[in-house]
């Protein structure tokens, strides 16, 4: 009798165990299904359509949206401190151009600060040689790409803001943005993906040739 009241008690732990799990109610997991910026193999003409759809559904007033600006040709970082006496600058992407070669794309989280903002692509030149790359021609890319953010190149190809459907409105008219597409207003900082249009995106978002000399 006594060898079998630890099999007893062991059987009646499990089965509570099994009876918690049945009746306890199953938390739903955290889903983040919003996205900023064109899929892979979208059509480009598509994409700014949609994204043009996204600032009308935005409508008017005051309530503020994040969204993603994409320029017509990688700018510097003086043109996104200008952008940010506009709206809220959340995050900077950086790729340095280089014919025929594709460079990483270097995403800097930044506060409101227009010191921090001149400061990212030191930050992004910083993040590049502290990656340990996986061959040889990644590592001359890294390193080209981090001299010349160092040096303060024209290499942002976009940028995550947050700000009024009109100020947004603003932005897309500007000569030097391609596209700015909005998110809802409900869209949560953080819980989103962001993939910008690349100015070398052209037809269609696909790589470029990866054939040249970094």
């Amino acid at each position: 009798m006594r060898r079998a009241l630890p099999w007893v008690a062991t059987a009646a732990l499990v089965f509570a165990v099994l009876l918690a799990g049945w009746f306890a109610p199953t938390r739903p997991a955290a889903v983040g299904t919003d996205a900023l910026g064109p899929d892979n193999g979208e059509v480009v003409a598509d994409y700014l359509a949609r994204a043009a759809d996204s600032l009308t559904a935005a409508g008017t007033g005051t309530g503020e949206h994040w969204a993603l600006v994409s320029f017509t040709e990688p700018v510097g970082i003086d043109t996104i401190v200008g952008l940010s006496e506009e709206v809220r600058v959340g995050q900077v992407l950086f790729r340095v151009p280089i014919d025929r070669v594709q460079t990483p794309l270097v995403p800097v989280e930044v506060p409101a600060d227009a010191e921090a903002l001149r400061r990212a692509p030191a930050v992004a030149a910083g993040r590049l040689r502290l990656i340990e790359q996986g061959t040889e021609r990644a590592a001359r890319v890294a390193a080209t790409s981090a001299d010349r953010l160092a040096g303060g190149c024209d290499c942002v190809v976009g940028a995550v803001v947050r700000g009024s459907a009109d100020r947004l409105r603003g932005i897309a008219d500007a000569p030097a943005v391609r596209a700015v597409e909005a998110l809802p207003a409900d869209a949560v900082a953080g819980r989103f993906s962001v993939n910008p249009l690349l100015p070398t995106h052209v037809d269609t978002v696909v790589p470029g040739r990866d054939d040249g000399e970094p």
